[in-house]
């Protein structure tokens, strides 16, 4: 099978289809809230897919691997901030 690759033919970020398959998060979703038993199941998922992989890595390869999980972090937060802006000066300058 073919690997998935991490970005999309821009080399922008795209983990969407990767997403999309964590029926558990499509769940979560369905409502449009995220309450707090959802929330501690996705850190539990996130434990142990981390704890699957960090003890199969070399030094090095645990280099990368967290550098890359703190960059996705960073840009997932900030992501989410500027969207979050973006959103609310739509409200403001949105005719009424």
């Amino acid at each position: 099978m073919a690997r998935a690759s991490w970005l999309n033919d821009d080399s922008h970020p795209d983990l969407d289809a990767h997403v999309a398959n964590l029926d558990h998060f499509s769940a979560s979703l369905a409502d449009g809230v995220i309450d707090d038993s959802e929330l501690a199941t996705q850190e539990t998922n996130l434990v142990a897919a981390m704890k699957a992989v960090e003890s199969s890595l070399s030094d090095d390869q645990h280099i990368k691997v967290t550098k890359l999980l703190a960059e996705l972090t960073a840009y997932s937060v900030m992501r989410t901030l500027h969207d979050l802006a973006q959103a609310r000066i739509q409200q403001i300058v949105a005719p009424k």
